[in-house]
C-alpha cells in the first residue's frame, strides 16, 4: 500500500495540470481591449453630429426686431416685429400717441396697422382714416425694423455655404433705397424717398412736405394719395391730388429725380 502512494500523487498532478489549463482556454477574452474601446467611441461621434445640425436650425431667422421711433406731430411711434423663418408673425407698437383724442386713435388704429404688417409682410399698408399721422409714423417705424429684419438675415446667410451668400448678396443689390432732391414749392420743400426692388417701387414716401396752417391738411390728405399712385404706376407720371396742386407738382419733381437716381 506504501508503494501506491507516489503514482497516485503523479496521477493526481497529472489531472489538476489538464484541467487548469481546460479551464484557461475557456475563459479566454474574446474581444481585445482595443476594439472594445473604439466601440465606446462610436456612440459619443454620434450624438455629437446631432446636436450641431438642431442649434443651428433653432437659431436661424428667428426673433424680435424693434424699428427707430418714428416722430409724428402727436407723438412717437415705433413698431417691434416677431420674427420666424424669416417672416413676421407679429407686429406691435411698443409706443404710440398718447393722451386726449389720441388715445382714442390710437386705440382703433393701431390694432388694424398690426394686422395688416403682418399680412402684407412689408410696410406697403393702408393708412387707417382718422389716423393718419400715426399710420404714417407706424409704417416708417416699421420699415426700419424692415431694413433691419433683411440685414440680419443678410449676415447669417453669409455665414454659410458660398451658394447661399452669393444669393442674400444678389437679393441685396436688386433692392434700394433713394431719396430725390428736394422740390421747392410756395408753400415749402417736398422730398420724395422710395424704395426699388428689382427695378420696380415697392415704396414710396415724402420725407420732407410743407407743414402748418391749412397745409398740414393738405399734406394730410394728398401725400398717402401720392405714394400709392407711385408704387402702382411705377414712374412719375401720377395725376395731381385736387385742392393740393403745389404739393403735388413738387412730390411729382422730387419723385422723378429719385427715379433718376435709381435708373428707372
Amino acid at each position: 500500500m506504501r508503494k501506491s502512494h507516489p503514482i497516485r500523487r503523479i496521477m493526481l498532478a497529472t489531472a489538476a495540470t489538464v484541467s487548469g489549463v481546460v479551464l484557461l482556454l475557456s475563459l479566454k477574452p474574446s474581444t481585445d481591449p482595443a476594439s472594445a474601446s473604439a466601440a465606446g467611441a462610436a456612440p459619443q461621434q454620434t450624438a455629437a453630429g446631432q446636436e450641431s445640425p438642431q442649434g443651428g436650425a433653432q437659431a436661424a431667422g428667428t426673433g424680435t426686431v424693434t424699428g427707430d421711433a418714428a416722430q409724428t406731430q402727436y407723438g412717437v411711434v415705433q413698431v417691434r416685429l416677431t420674427v420666424a423663418s424669416g417672416k413676421i408673425t407679429k407686429a406691435e407698437a411698443v409706443q404710440a400717441p398718447k393722451g386726449g383724442t389720441s388715445d382714442q386713435k390710437t386705440a382703433l388704429s393701431v390694432p388694424k396697422l398690426n394686422q395688416e404688417a403682418v399680412a402684407a409682410q412689408n410696410a406697403n399698408i393702408d393708412s387707417v382714416s382718422g389716423a393718419t399721422y400715426t399710420s404714417t409714423g407706424y409704417k416708417k417705424s416699421l420699415q426700419s425694423a424692415l431694413d433691419k429684419m433683411k440685414a440680419a438675415g443678410g449676415s447669417k446667410g453669409s455665414a454659410g455655404s458660398s451658394g447661399s451668400s452669393s444669393g442674400s448678396g444678389g437679393a441685396a443689390q436688386a433692392t434700394k433705397t433713394v431719396t430725390g432732391q428736394v422740390a421747392q414749392t410756395q408753400y415749402g420743400p417736398v422730398q420724395v424717398r422710395i424704395t426699388v426692388a428689382n427695378g420696380k417701387i415697392t415704396k414710396a414716401e415724402a420725407v420732407q412736405a410743407p407743414k402748418g396752417g391749412l397745409s398740414d391738411q393738405k399734406t394730410a390728405q394728398a401725400v398717402p394719395k401720392l405714394s400709392q399712385e407711385a408704387v402702382a404706376a411705377g414712374n412719375a407720371n401720377i395725376d395731381s391730388v385736387s385742392g393740393a396742386t403745389y404739393t403735388s407738382t413738387g412730390y411729382k419733381q422730387s419723385l422723378q429725380s429719385a427715379l433718376d437716381q435709381a435708373g428707372g
